[in-house]
């Protein structure tokens, strides 16, 4: 049975309404609660959330529920999912709970919950905390709200472990210049301190959230203005986060925009140097660009393909053994030190890198030939197998056969917005943008919104 709540990345929509109204938020925590009772003896959940204007009061809902349910709950207050990811499995928390969506718009929220390892919920347990939560929401009884006291020293934790993580003490990064763009989110505390702490000279974009301007206009999707400010101020490169910091987009000095699918190249190649990277192999989705594909493949490294999130990347990670794995997006995952995405750790690792082999961003990303991609949204108004719907399977084969197996054709649902996605990509960028446009174009005229 397909899930009905938790989409990729836990449970997201707009705040307020379904599934992120008052009652069911509420709901989610008793029914959270009450499956970690049925496991622990007095089991604690952390509770943390980006900046948007909702998050405090889904934050008091869920602890509202939990408290229901009897458990006890801690809050971070502001911090990044990474962070409540790593505090979760390094304190004896039995869950950890994160309010944020992420890259969304601010009328947006969502719940992402991880268990005592700091991994996500696998698939089983989701469904049977949407199970419990209709059977909640059956008895109309009103949401009551529990407001916690931000415990400060918990971002401080976090910030000490991300510090520890680098080979040489600070100030390793002295002499540097980091453009950082925190987005307006998470990272808005953390990230500054993080590099001025290591040592660097840091510019400091995007840092005054007021509710409603998370991912306005700036952060990991939107990272033009922190390029302009890379180039305006000369920096070794810079740096863009998403709401909740999971994610990371970089810039070099000559204003290149490095996405996941070069951090991934960048990493890979420096760990197998030192004899790090564990079975010569990393793991990207589907959406990952064949030219990350082919520069693994001359290094003599492996590229293993799971479905879109970070969830699964990590999940195959786990099965075959691998340090390193994330997406084209931004998400990267190194094994040794997190269990999800890491924005910050992301931008530290690089940075380091460039520390210890003197070399620009430019020229550590220089060989990664990206293939021509297009990646089309269009919204739905339903969900239906896209390969039973006569129209888009005609041109996604017309799209094969134009190809010839020099490139890739990939649609689906996104997981977690009212969105089919078409990704195409080849050597011939004409036959690019002509394989999406026919294939959105069948698409909107079928189920189109």
């Amino acid at each position: 049975m397909a899930k009905q709540l938790f989409g990729t990345d836990g449970i997201r929509g707009t705040a307020g309404t379904p599934p992120l109204d008052p009652q069911t938020v509420f709901a989610f925590g008793e029914a959270l609660g009450g499956m970690l009772c049925a496991r622990n003896p007095q089991p604690e959940v952390l509770l943390g959330m980006d900046t948007r204007e909702s998050s405090p009061w889904i934050a008091a809902a869920v602890a509202g529920g939990l408290a229901r349910a009897g458990v006890t709950a801690r809050s971070a207050g502001l911090l990044t999912t990474p962070g409540v990811a790593h505090l979760t499995r390094t304190l004896p928390f039995a869950a950890g709970v994160m309010i944020s969506a992420s890259h969304n718009p601010f009328e947006d929220n969502g719940i992402k919950v991880f268990d005592h390892s700091g991994f996500k919920l696998p698939d089983q347990q989701e469904h049977e905390i949407e199970e419990e939560i209709f059977r909640l929401r059956e008895r109309e009884i009103a949401p009551v709200s529990r407001e916690l006291p931000p415990d400060e020293g918990l971002d401080a934790q976090y910030l000490a472990f991300l510090l520890s993580t680098l080979e040489s003490p600070p100030p390793v990064f002295a002499g540097r210049r980091i453009v950082v763009d925190c987005g307006y989110g998470a990272a808005c505390r953390l990230a500054p301190e993080l590099f001025r702490r290591a040592g660097a000279e840091v510019i400091v974009l995007h840092d005054s959230p007021d509710g409603r301007n998370i991912n306005l206009a700036c952060g990991a999707t939107h990272p033009e203005s922190m390029r302009r400010a890379v180039l305006d101020s000369e920096a070794d490169f810079g740096v863009s986060f998403d709401g909740d910091a999971d994610r990371a987009i970089l810039a070099t000095r000559t204003g290149r925009v490095i996405d996941g699918d070069a951090v991934l190249l960048i990493a890979a190649r420096h760990l197998k140097g030192r004899g790090r990277l564990r079975h010569d192999l990393v793991v990207a989705t589907v959406m990952s660009n064949l030219g990350l594909e082919k520069a693994l493949e001359r290094e003599g490294i492996r590229l293993l393909r799971t479905a879109v999130g970070d969830k699964y990347v990590l999940e195959e990670m786990v099965r075959a053994g691998a340090a390193l794995g994330g997406e084209q997006s931004g998400h990267v995952i190194f094994r040794d030190y997190a269990t999800t995405g890491d924005g910050l750790l992301t931008a530290l690792r690089i940075a380091e890198i460039m520390a210890q082999t003197g070399r620009s961003l430019d020229e550590l990303a220089a060989d990664l030939r990206v293939y021509p991609q297009r990646l089309v949204n269009v919204r739905v108004r339903e969900r239906k197998a896209l390969a039973e719907i006569p129209g888009v399977r005609e041109e996604i084969r017309a799209g094969e056969e134009l190809l010839a197996g020099a490139g890739r054709i990939f649609v689906r649902f996104s997981g977690t917005e009212p969105l089919a996605r078409v990704m195409v990509e080849a050597e011939d960028e004409g036959h690019v943008e002509l394989v999406a446009a026919r294939i959105a174009q069948a698409i909107q005229r079928e189920i189109g919104a």
